[in-house]
Formats: structure tokens, sequence, C-alpha cells
């Protein structure tokens, strides 16, 4: 069962992802990243590190919190590659398994991951694999994967037919979640991290929904208690899910409302269009689509996608895009099965249901009912 609770070790709330033996803590707490090397160093679980991490990132915390696990005792090396979604492929994980052979990582030693769901997708799959699986933690750097990605063991890479079509489910060890990275966090990346965060509120939680319509002025101002009510509370949540149906069988698929038609627009953008905006377009059709379906109350609908322009996010398909590659990366998504796309489709505010039961004209007409209204 997933535990919330206040602790005040280091003034932090904690979140555990339940799962027996590999149960997990997700830390969160402002000024963190100073004090990981600590928890680290007590909980021993490697005898030497990688820090993975993409060149933007590195730049802005690399050297700060290299040698805060330096001061803690921890011995560590850096390893960066290119930011962007570019670099979410085989050949990053090939070069980063190359580097951790040539500077000798071998069974004992872990992984950290330190930046957004780029890094921690591409650093959980190399943990997965390099050497047949050695530990790693995560240590994310965006809203969106302090609330989503880095938490529940999803790991994988894009591959030219689609995104996230290869990888393994493979929990971290821990989660450390420091608010304060926030603070450099570009606005686009905060509203896009918002859209998972809008998600939650859609799949299971209406409270929390009407928490996020009342707080938004506060959350743009990052008010730090309303972002650790609002991350701990997304954690909570996933961690919930996640220990009902680790690998996806079932429940777990609430979690992609919004991802089916959105990773196809992601992916018919050439990845232009980042993950959360996309996501909160494909909400946005999902939503139609509920209502198309018979579902959904329309002006239900009309609140989801309110809800979604409010923060800044598109609720329409980019003008540019084109309708029939959207369909072709729809028929390749992971959550396909013979043939039959799964969509999460929202019955009110706060709860969903997981349905193959889509005809394709219904589909055609929300995409393009979303060209039109752009």
């Amino acid at each position: 069962m997933c535990n919330i609770s206040e602790e005040y070790k280091m003034t932090e709330t904690v979140v555990t992802v339940g799962l027996g033996e590999r149960s997990y803590p997700i830390r969160i707490s402002s000024g963190l990243l100073e004090k990981i090397g600590i928890d680290l160093h007590e909980r021993n679980i490697g005898a030497k590190y990688g820090v993975i991490s993409d060149d933007r990132v590195a730049a802005l915390y690399g050297s700060r919190f290299m040698q805060s696990l330096n001061a803690a005792g921890i011995r560590a090396e850096l390893i960066t590659f290119p930011s962007g979604e570019a670099s979410k492929h085989l050949q990053t994980v090939a070069a980063l398994s190359s580097e951790l052979a040539q500077r000798g990582f071998d069974r004992k030693d872990a992984l950290i991951a330190l930046g957004g769901g780029v890094t921690g997708d591409i650093t959980g799959f190399l943990a997965s694999i390099y050497l047949r699986g050695i530990p790693f933690v995560q240590v994310p750097t965006t809203l969106l994967s302090q609330v989503d990605s880095s938490v529940g063991g999803k790991t994988g890479v894009d591959i030219p037919e689609g995104k996230n079509l290869v990888g393994t489910f493979y929990q971290p060890k821990a989660v450390y979640i420091d608010l304060d990275v926030l603070q450099t966090l570009p606005v686009d990346e905060l509203r896009g991290g918002l859209a998972e965060v809008i998600k939650y509120g859609v799949i299971h939680d209406a409270e929390f929904f009407a928490f996020l319509e009342q707080n938004r002025e506060a959350i743009f101002a990052l008010n730090q208690d309303v972002l650790v009510r609002l991350i701990a509370r997304c954690c909570e949540i996933k961690a919930w899910v996640v220990e009902q149906d680790e690998r996806e069988g079932g429940l777990r698929r609430i979690l992609n409302f919004g991802h089916t038609i959105g990773h196809a627009v992601e992916a018919a953008s050439g990845f232009r269009l980042i993950h959360g905006y996309a996501v909160a377009i494909g909400m946005c059709a999902a939503a139609e689509l509920a209502v198309r379906t018979g579902c959904l109350a329309a002006e239900e609908a009309e609140r989801i996608c309110r809800l979604v322009a409010a923060y800044g996010l598109p609720t329409t398909i980019p003008a540019d895009l084109d309708q029939e590659a959207i369909r072709k990366y729809l028929l390749t998504d992971k959550k396909t099965v013979g043939g039959r796309v799964f969509y999460v489709l929202p019955e009110r505010i706060g709860a969903v249901k997981i349905t193959d039961q889509v005809c394709e004209e219904d589909v055609n007409a929300v995409l393009l009912n979303a060209y039109h209204l752009a």
C-alpha cells in the first residue's frame, strides 16, 4: 500500500512506492541536492556511481552535485550526453555503455540519473541492461520527471517507428526531488510538466483537479508549500497505481491518458513539440473522443480543456502536422495490441476507462476537429 507521510529528518515529505523488497522512497524537499550524498552513503547502493546527465543540466548542476557527493565520501564520475529528445535512442545507450566499461564500472557500482525525463529514461534503461543490471537512483530536475517519469520503473528509448518502443521495467532504488531546481526550469518545461499534473486529477482525483483550478498563480510563482502538495499528490497517485500493476497489465494504462494521441502528435512533429505539450493536446482530444462515444458530458470535457488552456498549454494540433503521419504513429503506439489501439477516456473528472472499442470514424473526426480549432 502506498504511504505518504510528513517526515522532518531533512524537513521533507516522503512518498513510499510499496513493492515489497523492491520498495523505495520518493523524497521531496528544498535543498535536497546537497544532501543526497549523505543518504547514499548510509544506504550503500553502489561502491561507485556514474552520474548520467545531459550537457545542459550538467552545466547547471553537475559541478555542485559532484562536490556534494565527494564531500559525503561518495566516489562518483560525471558522464554526459547531448541534451534533447533527439539523443533518446539506442546509439546513446551504446555510447554510454562503452564509457562505463572504459571507466571500469562493475556490478557493485550504480548509476544516478541527474536530469529530466530523457535522462531518467536513458539511465534507467542503461542500468537495466549494463552487466545485466546494476542499481540506479533518480534525481529528476524537471517538473514532468518529478511528478511522472522518475517514478514507476518505466525506461526506454525511441526508434524511428515510434516513441519509447524499446525499453524495460526497472525500478530505481530511490527518487530525490529537490524543489529548488525548478527555479532554473524554462517556463515551457514547467508548463509541460503541468500537463502531466493535470492528468492525475482527471484520472483519479477530482479534488486535486479543483486544487489545480484554484492555485494556478501560486504554482507558477513556485510557492513551495503548494509545490510540495502538488508533487507529493502526483507521486502518491502514481505509486498507488504502480503497486497494483507494475508492468502495465491493466490499471496502469490509466496513466496513459492523453498519451495515445499525444505520442502520435509528438512523433509526427519530429519531436519538435515537447512531450508535455503533446500530452496536453492528447488530453483534449481524448476528452472530445469521450464525448463523441457517450461516456463523458460535454461540460466536463470543456472543463478539462479550459484548465489545460489556463496553464498556457496547447489544446489543438499544430496546423503544419500531417494527419496521415499521426494516424500511422497511432497504429505503432506501444500500447497497441493485435492492431487495436487502446484509449484512456474520462467518464468524469476523477475517473477514466480503458477501451479499444473506438471506431476509426470517431478518431478521424476528433483529429480533423482539432485542426479546425487551431
